[in-house]
């Protein structure tokens, strides 16, 4: 495997072991997510290593037609879900990894083959996404489109057309500053995440988009705690994992961003 396939896989373990996260799969905690445990995403994240093969390959191969390198990914991640699916009994593990993840892949190696900026060639790949797949009559809508028809929101179409934002501005160079153990950054950064993003996981679970504000004002509490160092923040992220299992909260959209958070991390030398 090439580093860049490497540090995408470790990116998916990374993010699976990392613990403990509210609404989310860990080693001691499945959450609100009784049809997966730790075990299942180890076999989903090792099933997707000839996608990431494939992804860094298209991102070195089309030159500068972006619109062919999105195509080739969105084939390739096509048939990518398919063998997770298989992998894991139909259980829905990394759709949303396979899309961001593999966008990440695909763009890294186009960047560092070309020596340009990944997230300027994420902003290329990715140009009219949301005009494309959303501002269109859909019988089988997905959440996002779901949500987009419902509240106006974007969701991870709209993050991706920008370039993640979230992740080059706030996630990443808050991961690089961020003190104490990997585990302890790696949780800060999925709350950090979770003080701005629009998780279309949460708001489909929930029922309505004002959970997003509950959810932010509740992530910023914990950063505000002290974090994973202290035993307050601890405790507070405790009692948030509680609520979120009593009310079947998911932050799927959140783990995605960690992982390419992760991802570039690992690319840049910063875990």
């Amino acid at each position: 495997m090439t580093q860049i396939v490497t540090n995408a896989i470790k990116a998916l373990l990374y993010e699976v072991v990392t613990l403990p996260k509210p609404g989310l799969v860990d080693p001691i905690d499945i959450g609100p997510h009784p049809d997966m445990d730790v075990y299942m995403f180890i076999n989903s994240s090792l099933s997707l290593r000839e996608y990431f093969n494939k992804a860094e390959k298209i991102g070195t191969t089309y030159d500068t037609d972006f619109k062919k390198v999105f195509e080739q990914l969105r084939i390739q991640g096509r048939i990518a879900e398919k063998i997770m699916f298989h992998t894991t009994s139909g259980v829905n593990t990394h759709k949303g990894a396979i899309f961001s993840l593999g966008i990440f892949v695909c763009a890294e190696s186009y960047a560092r083959f070309n020596n340009v900026d990944t997230f300027s060639v994420i902003r290329k790949m990715c140009q009219g996404l949301v005009k494309n797949d959303l501002q269109k009559n859909n019988q089988n809508l997905t959440a996002g489109e779901q949500q987009f028809i419902q509240y106006g929101q974007g969701g991870v179409r709209q993050v991706a057309q920008e370039g993640y934002p979230i992740i080059e501005k706030i996630a990443l160079p808050f991961l690089k500053n961020r003190q104490g153990t990997t585990n302890q950054r790696l949780l800060d950064t999925l709350m950090k995440i979770a003080t701005v993003i629009e998780d279309s996981n949460l708001i489909k679970r929930a029922g309505n988009i004002e959970v997003i504000n509950w959810l932010h004002q509740s992530a910023e509490k914990y950063l505000r705690l002290g974090g994973a160092e202290t035993k307050t923040g601890l405790a507070y992220l405790d009692k948030l994992n509680k609520v979120f299992k009593e009310n079947n909260y998911s932050l799927g959209g959140c783990a995605d961003l960690l992982i390419v958070t992760i991802f570039m991390a690992l690319e840049k030398g910063y875990l």
